[in-house]
């Protein structure tokens, strides 16, 4: 299967995540509020069942869903996929949670769709990416993102969690000379660093692959990196490691994923 034929597949995803979105969106102008409690949202399930069955026509292979479960059979291809990353904030009523859906080949990211159908702007927000493309999609539109020379700078903008908001001081402290930007969902962080919008997206807490393989492949298709709290780059080779990648992850220009790696954010948890 080539390089051509995934991103002759992309186009297919993007249509059938976008779809999916409209669902989301509905759901968060649904009267009597979203439905769920803590971070377990109905229209989380009902968003991957439907996803489920149209990228299994689409690629008859390996799953992985937060939602759904998983088949590890050893096939070479497998989906991973969040249908609503960031639910708890998604639940709280605020904006910026996002379908993410991956494709792994031998455990590699070679395509990415991350999908914000509602976001703090009010315009929807789809990025994407597949193996042998120079450039990212952004709502139809061809970005080209080169990260890898960036570096953390007082133009740059860190994206960090929504609890961010809560504890400016040392995030602040912690992202100078950058700038930070709090956001729900580790999937979108690392999407918007992919399309330019940031120089690295950071999540403080263990995420397993359906949070990060769309992301990750994004940034791959940026030149970015995506590494764990042990600077290693981030793999996907056992069940144990689909299921906690890492404690937590780094993503974006590599110099600046290296350097905010280092600092000490236990300090937002003190």
């Amino acid at each position: 299967m080539t390089n051509q034929w995934l991103q002759h597949i992309l186009h297919q995803v993007i249509e059938v995540v976008e779809r999916a979105g409209v669902l989301l969106a509905e759901e968060c102008e649904r009267p009597g509020g979203r439905r769920g409690s803590g971070d377990k949202a109905e229209i989380d399930v009902e968003i991957e069942v439907l996803l489920r069955a149209e990228l299994l026509a689409l690629v008859d292979c390996d799953w992985w869903g937060e939602e759904t479960g998983h088949v590890l059979s050893g096939y070479p291809f497998c989906w991973v996929v969040d249908p609503n990353d960031g639910t708890s904030d998604f639940l709280r009523g605020l904006a910026g949670s996002a379908i993410s859906v991956g494709l792994l080949h031998d455990g590699k990211p070679v395509l990415g769709v991350v999908h914000a159908p509602v976001t703090p702007s009010g315009v929807s927000d789809c990025i994407a990416w597949a193996k042998g493309m120079y450039h990212l999609v952004r709502n139809n539109n061809r970005i080209v993102v080169d990260l890898s020379d960036q570096k953390l700078s007082e133009t740059a903008i860190v994206m960090v969690s929504a609890a961010a908001t809560g504890k400016p001081e040392i995030n602040s402290q912690l992202c100078a000379p950058a700038a930070f930007h709090a956001m729900p969902s580790i999937a979108y962080r690392l999407a918007k660093v992919a399309a330019g919008d940031g120089v690295c997206g950071i999540s403080l807490y263990p995420v397993s692959a359906h949070d990060v393989v769309a992301g990750h492949a994004l940034l791959i298709g940026a030149k970015g990196v995506l590494i764990g709290e042990d600077g290693a780059p981030i793999q996907y080779t056992t069940e144990a490691t689909m299921a906690k990648v890492s404690g937590r992850v780094f993503g974006g220009a590599p110099d600046a994923c290296s350097e905010l790696n280092k600092r000490d954010w236990n300090r937002v948890f003190e």
